[in-house]
């Protein structure tokens, strides 16, 4: 195959003009953000905020422009708008009231996933509480239990499930518009992490974000799933508003350490989704105690039992706790997640009780359509 390069990128984007500066995109700087992974391509085209609407037939001859590169599999480019500063004679907006809804019109448009019966999300509001891991022995407890699942890797920042999964490589596209998820342990996989290097920093605006997670919903083959679970990215920035204002989300499961500033930062989380009215199915104890695997000895390293005082508290179920062991990292790091590696181990069990409480709600708080909101 051969080689793509950022050289050829621009290249090619030098032949695609802006037609109010006279200028091809390169020499008007408006190209940032070029990332090259066997064949994939995604890069942003920086415009006037004003200009944005009128720039589309831009940006798409930009991507049938580097579409036509030899060796080039997929394109992906997004228009990224930054406001201009503010005049110093402009009057001072009034404040508004924070965190209240109002519908957005015509604003957020619904993202299709054709196929997939429920998402779920599994989120936190700070990173470190073992969010992925969770997010990765839930979906293979659900598809032990009989159950057709697939696993985004929406944490576009630090995707950690191609390494969880043990998968490495790229994604096919058999049409050039689509990709294949790559698949292991029974699961459907799609991140951003097939398209980029380990060790190579994302370093992309919120609306390039936004347009990624989009694309890994909407234009990947899933096929006919029971339950996409999707590994969100930690706190509550755009990429969870744009999951929870553009996706038919059946609710998310909040992860949580016991000590009480994990538990603050989840119950940020958790009342975020409540305010764009995505049901939460639970909350989980990650972390919730450490027992010597030598002599037995039982440790509350980050005190215990806090998730579910929160979650009767919050009048939210409580999911289940799984402990701090050793094994459950080892096994991540490997690629052999602990429910796959040991299934009739107690860790596993934990997570297949997670799992069952997880397709219990499911029942009572499925949504089929999406919100259209603001927060202000």
């Amino acid at each position: 195959m051969t080689q793509v390069s950022q050289a050829s990128v621009r290249q090619a984007l030098q032949t695609v003009a802006d037609p109010d500066a006279g200028k091809d995109l390169v020499a008007a700087d408006m190209i940032s953000g070029i990332v090259v992974k066997d064949g994939h391509v995604m890069f942003s085209i920086e415009v006037d905020p004003a200009r944005g609407p009128a720039l589309e037939p831009v940006r798409q001859a930009a991507e049938k422009a580097v579409a036509a590169i030899p060796g080039v599999l997929s394109v992906t480019a997004v228009l990224t708008a930054e406001r201009a500063p503010a005049r110093q004679s402009a009057p001072a907006r009034a404040p508004m009231p924070q965190g209240r809804p109002r519908p957005a019109g015509g604003r957020n448009r619904r993202i299709e996933v054709p196929g997939v019966e429920a998402i779920i999300a599994v989120a936190s509001g700070k990173g470190g509480v073992g969010k992925s891991t969770t997010a990765v022995n839930l979906a293979l407890a659900l598809a032990r239990q009989g159950r057709r699942v697939g696993l985004l890797d929406a944490d576009i920042y630090g995707p950690s499930i191609p390494r969880m999964m043990g998968l490495s490589g790229k994604p096919g596209s058999p049409d050039g518009q689509t990709l294949d998820p790559m698949t292991n342990h029974g699961l459907k996989v799609m991140s951003i992490g097939f398209m980029i290097d380990e060790e190579t920093p994302m370093i992309w605006r919120g609306p390039m974000v936004q347009s990624a997670l989009t694309q890994m919903l909407r234009d990947v083959n899933w096929g006919n799933l029971d339950i996409l679970v999707v590994d969100m990215p930690p706190g509550t920035g755009d990429a969870q508003l744009t999951m929870a204002q553009q996706v038919p989300l059946a609710g998310a499961v909040i992860v949580s350490t016991p000590q009480d500033i994990a538990l603050l930062d989840a119950r940020k989380g958790l009342n975020m989704f409540r305010k764009v009215d995505v049901p939460v199915l639970g909350i989980v104890e990650n972390m919730s105690t450490f027992v010597c695997p030598k002599c037995g000895h039982r440790t509350d390293i980050f005190g215990h039992g806090g998730a579910r005082d929160q979650a009767a508290e919050l009048s939210v179920p409580f999911l289940g706790e799984v402990p701090l062991h050793l094994a459950i990292r080892e096994t991540s790091d490997t690629g052999q997640p602990i429910v796959v590696s040991e299934p009739a181990g107690p860790h596993a069990a934990a997570y297949a009780a997670i799992a069952q409480a997880v397709l219990e709600g499911l029942g009572g708080t499925r949504r089929r359509t999406a919100p259209k909101i603001l927060i202000e």
